[in-house]
């Protein structure tokens, strides 16, 4: 017998040899009917696995992420078997399951159009009804590339495993798949079946390598479930800020211009220096001082810091090493050139805490297939900061951009969609970092010190820290439920010795200084595309382009609406004003659909007794008001960043 350890502490004991699904048996009849895979020491598992020693062992019903992404990968190899049905010389290549869902990439002759998806999710659907039994089974290297050898794809990541690597397959009727699992038992439970849309993507995530036709799905255990996530997902392709910026006249993208390149209109482009203008005056309440460094370099710099040789193919590089005896570069990051700054002159240990702000415009070569809207561009605006500080000042400071970061999160609106990573490095990958375990591990140790002092719920993820130290990602899905880091903070042990960055301590000997890497906002583009989605392009009135609307009656009353607008301009409020000779009530149609916070319809008798009609957001139509009263009202709501 052997003894497991249940998710709610309690242990059982089973006889040696057990399958996880035995397991789920011996607790309950009910919940084996319910697993779909297990968790075993914290490692997902197939509900085939065998149990040979004691363990700590969670079972996964439909209730967890776990055993949704066993349903959906399942799914996803029945994709895979239905095209392979439909278009048989259609070679598979890879298809996980993501959050809300899966994928499945194909190399077909055309890519797939709605019409075809219509015909392989009916085929899918047969398939699940048929019910196929679904078999594990593991062959050794050359077995495994004979039974693939019609499949390139397949071949080429068996290639790609370790010497020490298992390499399994799941059989399903007629269709085997390479594949780690875990998978489903039996497809009889999953009732409800979506295909939703197609797109190239390279194989690999490499633009050198061929376009590959995607099919996203989803797949839930009931209908009701199903037509609940697609009514949402109406409602997210309603608030997608790809879409939803473009109609609002936040910005706009042209292919004479380049992917990932947008152009901020009038509107984005006020919203951008609204919130510009507001984080700068706050980063100067609280200590930072501006830099203002170039947008390029000579290569000289970069590998001095280390970014040439860790960052180099996703920079954009102007000339050639080995023909030009100059080599620039534009900037990724500003961390180097702030460095630099701080190198022009020798500093004391009582000159710190230096902090450092900056409005960078940064430069990344991201692949083509990877860019989207605002969310990944090639040129971007940080809100970047970096504090030089002394060993024991590292925490207070950590402290007080946490602080800043909670108070910009909250201000805007989105405090509650946000969750926190502790990103560390992967030993098993030291080309990746700065190759010094025992400085890694001290950071490391020091980081989740003080995010614990600071009560932070967080998750640790190995893999994904900044090459010269460890960082707190602050994380916000999208609406399509894609999360992406907006803010990064990062203690750095390693980029003030490789630049030379020192201090006087107070012994008067020569000390390296700790560096912090931060953002308060983070990049104002994919910041921007969060608050249009979170909004639905309707904004707070403080940051909204256009905050009020005048609207006359008629022409009679077109000298009062601009004395409304003057007033209005005059208290620092951003105004419109409608002079077309259109119907009220069209054009108080199309200020709602700009989403203007405010309309003010002025005729004869707001014009006899200096007053405007006031429709707002909130309440719909107001009535009434004073000029002065509304102007108080608006100027205060302002003032106070109301949401």
């Amino acid at each position: 017998m052997i003894k497991i350890t249940l998710k709610d502490g309690s242990v059982r004991e089973v006889e040696n040899g057990s399958s996880v699904l035995d397991a789920a048996k011996s607790i309950s009849e009910g919940l084996a009917r319910a697993a779909y895979c297990g968790k075993i020491n914290g490692k997902v598992v197939d509900l085939r696995t065998i149990l040979n020693e004691d363990c700590e062992l969670e079972i996964c019903t439909f209730d967890t992420e776990e055993g949704k992404d066993a349903v959906r990968h399942s799914i996803s190899h029945v994709l895979a078997a239905a095209v392979k049905r439909l278009y048989p010389n259609a070679k598979i290549a890879i298809g996980p399951a993501i959050a809300n869902g899966f994928y499945y990439d194909f190399d077909v002759e055309k890519a797939f159009t709605a019409e075809d998806l219509d015909k392989i999710e009916a085929e899918m659907k047969k398939i699940i009804k048929e019910n196929p039994q679904i078999e594990k089974f593991e062959l050794p290297r050359s077995e495994a590339v004979e039974l693939m050898k019609d499949e390139p794809y397949k071949v080429e990541l068996i290639n790609d495993l370790g010497e020490d690597e298992i390499i399994s397959f799941y059989k399903m009727g007629d269709f085997t798949d390479l594949c780690a699992g875990p998978h489903v038992l039996s497809l009889k439970n999953i009732k409800a079946i979506k295909l939703l849309r197609t797109a190239g993507a390279y194989w690999k995530g490499d633009e050198k390598n061929k376009m590959l036709s995607r099919i996203y799905g989803t797949a839930f255990l009931k209908k009701a479930d199903l037509d609940a996530y697609l009514e949402a997902l109406e409602e997210a392709k309603k608030r997608d800020h790809n879409k939803l910026g473009r109609e609002l006249g936040i910005f706009t993208t042209d292919e004479k211009v380049g992917q990932g390149l947008p152009l901020f209109m009038p509107k984005g482009a006020k919203l951008f220096q609204t919130l510009q203008r507001w984080i700068e005056d706050e980063e100067e309440k609280r200590g930072y001082v501006l830099t203002k460094t170039p947008f390029m370099s000579k290569n000289d710099l970069f590998v001095a810091s280390g970014h040439w040789s860790h960052y180099k193919d996703g920079m954009f590089v102007l000339g050639d090493e080995e023909k030009d005896t100059e080599v620039m570069a534009l900037r990724p990051m500003t961390c180097p050139f702030q460095f630099t700054v701080y190198n022009a002159e020798q500093h004391s240990y009582r000159d710190l805490p230096i902090r450092y702000a900056e409005t960078s415009t940064l430069f990344r070569k991201e692949a083509s297939g990877e860019m989207h809207g605002l969310t990944r561009v090639r040129q971007f605006t940080l809100s970047e900061g970096h504090i030089i500080c002394t060993p024991e000042q590292v925490e207070s400071e950590f402290r007080e951009v946490i602080d800043l970061i909670n108070y910009v999160m909250e201000t805007l609106g989105i405090a509650e969609d946000i969750s926190y990573r502790f990103s560390k490095w992967d030993p098993k990958d030291t080309e990746k970092y700065i190759n010094n375990p025992e400085a890694w591990e001290a950071t490391q140790n020091q980081m989740r010190t003080i995010l614990d002092h600071l009560n932070i719920d967080y998750v640790e993820a190995e893999g994904e820290a900044a090459f010269y130290g460890p960082k707190l990602d602050i994380q916000s899905k999208n609406v399509h439920g894609k999360e992406d880091t907006i803010i990064t903070v990062q203690i750095d042990f390693a980029l003030g010795e490789r630049l030379g960055m020192s201090y006087i301590d107070k012994d008067g000997e020569k000390k390296i200084p700790f560096v912090i890497h931060r953002s308060s906002i983070g990049c104002y583009e994919r910041t921007i595309a969060t608050l249009i989605e979170k909004y639905a392009g309707a904004f707070p009135t403080w940051m909204s382009p256009v905050q009020a609307k005048v609207l006359p009656l008629s022409d009679k009353y077109a000298e009062y609406a601009d004395e409304v607008v003057s007033t209005l301009r005059r208290n620092g409020v951003r105004v419109e004003v409608d002079h077309r000779t259109e119907k009220i009530g069209y054009k108080i149609r199309e200020a709602r659909l700009e989403r203007v916070p405010y309309i003010l319809v002025v005729g004869e008798k707001e014009a006899a007794n200096n007053e405007v009609s006031v429709r707002s957001r909130k309440n719909d139509d107001e009535g009434a008001m004073a000029l002065d009263a509304f102007v108080d009202r608006i100027t205060t709501e302002i003032a106070n960043k109301e949401r």
